[in-house]
Formats: structure tokens, C-alpha cells, sequence
């Protein structure tokens, strides 16, 4: 059942996904507003599929992050990068070049705003990160930003990229620290189990730091959900 449940999930939200970004093209002409509108709707509608077609729900914890600030979450599966644009107010993404290089689709994630990241490129690609972050705070929105750098299994809490510390010093925003356990349910092959997804929103950490010290809060508060649930307490 779990299979069959997954595979009508692949079919439906990705069928609607191609479609979505089809239609983004007409919808690009009506301004940015509308393209941030349409892409809400689908991340609206990917938590719609995963509820009723996986049977998985979605427990946010804490205050969602409000305002301009630099949102630094756990990453283990795709449904994070998702459901975090669904609960956050219109933030910009920081992503791996490639996604914002796809035919289309990266059409789509340029005009509802991300930063593109070159993972390979070392220096040049913290300059680009820390511009871009810039110009995106300059416009009032929050920054996501997977500071791991990438996808990890669940048990493994990595050192973070060192990306994070100079984004975190460049905007001077406070840091929404978001712990997930997806991993759990969504693997990285078809099938996906049910249950509950917990996003867990931390307290907010204020802007200054040192970067030992934010690097080192950050990286337990992501990690909660990796903890015994008496740790959690």
C-alpha cells in the first residue's frame, strides 16, 4: 500500500509540477507578485498530495520565522525545501546552481527569487552568495539557506559550510534556527511512509555574533530533532 501510495504521489504532483511550471510563463507576465503567488499555490498543493496521497502531516513547532531574517534549516529530504516557502513569508532561497540552471523549471525559481550557488567555486562563490544575499535583504524578504550544504541522512549532523558564517556576518540579520526529521518518512528513493513531520522552529539568535559562537548554536539547534526526546525538553 505504501508503494502504491507513493506512486500515485510521483504521478499527480510531478504531472501538476510540469504543468505548474508550463503555466509560470504566462503567469510571469502578470509581475513578480503573481509568479511568488503561483509558486505558494504549488508548495500549497505539494503539502495537499503529501497529506492525503502519502498520509504524511506536518507538526510546525515554535513561531514560523516573521520578517526579515536569515532562516538556517536542517536538511534531509526534499519536503523541507518545500513546506519552509509554504510557512515563510515570501523568503528567497539559497540553492545549488544546477536546480536554477534546469530548462523551465529554473525559469520558474529565478523570477520567485533565489540565490544560485556554484558549490565548486570556492571563494568567488561566497562573493556571489554574500551580493546576492544583499540585494535580497534589501528588499525586505527572509533568506532560507540549508547551512549543512546539502541533504544528510538522518543520525548525521555535519559541520556547517562555511558559507553560513560569511552570509551570517554580511546581512546582519537575526538567524531562525529550524530543526526537521523527514528523513524518517521521505527517503531519497520513490517510496515515502506516513506519519508526522516535525518542523521545529528554535528561539531567534541575535545578529554580532562570533563565528564560533553561531556556527555552534546553530548547529545544535538544527540538530535537536537528531537528540534524544529528553534532550529536547
Amino acid at each position: 500500500m505504501t508503494f502504491l501510495r507513493s506512486l500515485a504521489f510521483a504521478i499527480i504532483f510531478y504531472s501538476w509540477t510540469v504543468v505548474a511550471v508550463l503555466l509560470s510563463f504566462p503567469v510571469s507576465l502578470l509581475g513578480t507578485p503573481a509568479i511568488r503567488a503561483w509558486a505558494h499555490g504549488w508548495a500549497r498543493f505539494h503539502r495537499w498530495c503529501a497529506a492525503f496521497l502519502l498520509g504524511i502531516r506536518t507538526r510546525v513547532e515554535g513561531e514560523p520565522p516573521d520578517g526579515a531574517v536569515l532562516v538556517a534549516a536542517k536538511h534531509q529530504s526534499m519536503f523541507e525545501t518545500i513546506e519552509m516557502v509554504r510557512i515563510s513569508d515570501l523568503p528567497v532561497i539559497v540553492i545549488k546552481r544546477e536546480l536554477a540552471d534546469m530548462p523551465l523549471f529554473g525559469f520558474m525559481t529565478r523570477r520567485y527569487g533565489v540565490i544560485a550557488v556554484e558549490r565548486s567555486a570556492g571563494a568567488k562563490a561566497l562573493r556571489a552568495l554574500v551580493e546576492e544575499g544583499k540585494r535580497a535583504v534589501a528588499t525586505g524578504r527572509s533568506v532560507i539557506i540549508y547551512p549543512e550544504g546539502t541533504r544528510v541522512r538522518v543520525g548525521e549532523t555535519p559541520a556547517l559550510k562555511s558559507g553560513f558564517a560569511a552570509l551570517y556576518r554580511a546581512l546582519g540579520l537575526p538567524v531562525v534556527p529550524v530543526a526537521v526529521d523527514s528523513g524518517r518518512l521521505w527517503g531519497r528513493g520513490l517510496v515515502h511512509c506516513p506519519g508526522t513531520i516535525t518542523l521545529l522552529v528554535g528561539d531567534v539568535i541575535p545578529p554580532g555574533l562570533k563565528r564560533d559562537e553561531i556556527e555552534g548554536r546553530v548547529h545544535a539547534a538544527i540538530n535537536r530533532l537528531e537528540l534524544a526526546p529528553q534532550a529536547r525538553a
